[in-house]
């Protein structure tokens, strides 16, 4: 049963759900947005750091049902644990800069530049991660409603950062297109 349904801005949590890795906590944030829990991508506490980690924020009311949710979908997570001292968010900080013809827009490092008239994907750049020449060829001469979402083919943080510039890119040219 889903308490919590619906894309809700500003979501606080009191709970935390800790991963292995970058992968399992973007499939598990998909799958319980897909089931209607309103759920956020945060760092986890340094104690539960290895690399490029992430976790997710949630309401911990809903810790029996999501368990059973995530069991049931077979994603893997270390636990899950009230909020604790020395999580953060993900960078919200985006950085738009305005090219004439092109928009590039900045997620943390992570960067994606396309052509305002015809929503093409000119550039994406940023981070040291494995997948970012990947997601450059997978992402570079496409239209933005046409190209992959980063964090759906990427595996890294980078990817989801990217995948954050890549919304407000997408956006932006709708906007525009309106």
């Amino acid at each position: 049963m889903v308490f919590s349904k619906g894309k809700g801005t500003g979501f606080k949590g009191d709970g935390i759900i800790i991963f292995q890795d970058v992968a399992q906590a973007v499939h598990g944030e998909k799958i319980m947005k897909k089931a209607g829990y309103e759920v956020r991508l945060i760092a986890p506490p340094p104690q539960y750091r290895a690399g490029c980690d992430l976790s997710l924020e949630i309401d911990l009311a809903q810790a029996s049902a999501i368990e059973q949710l995530l069991r049931e979908k077979g994603a893997q997570y270390v636990g899950i644990f009230p909020m604790m001292k020395g999580t953060a968010e993900l960078s919200d900080v985006i950085k738009i800069t305005d090219f004439g013809q092109w928009t590039m827009v900045r997620a943390g490092n992570m960067k994606v530049t396309f052509d305002k008239t015809s929503g093409v994907i000119v550039n994406s750049s940023g981070g040291g991660c494995p997948d970012i020449p990947y997601l450059y060829a997978e992402l570079v001469d496409k239209p933005l409603n046409k190209a992959p979402r980063p964090k759906d083919i990427g595996v890294t943080l980078c990817a989801v950062m990217m995948d954050k510039a890549f919304e407000v890119c997408l956006d932006l040219w709708k906007g525009s297109k309106k």
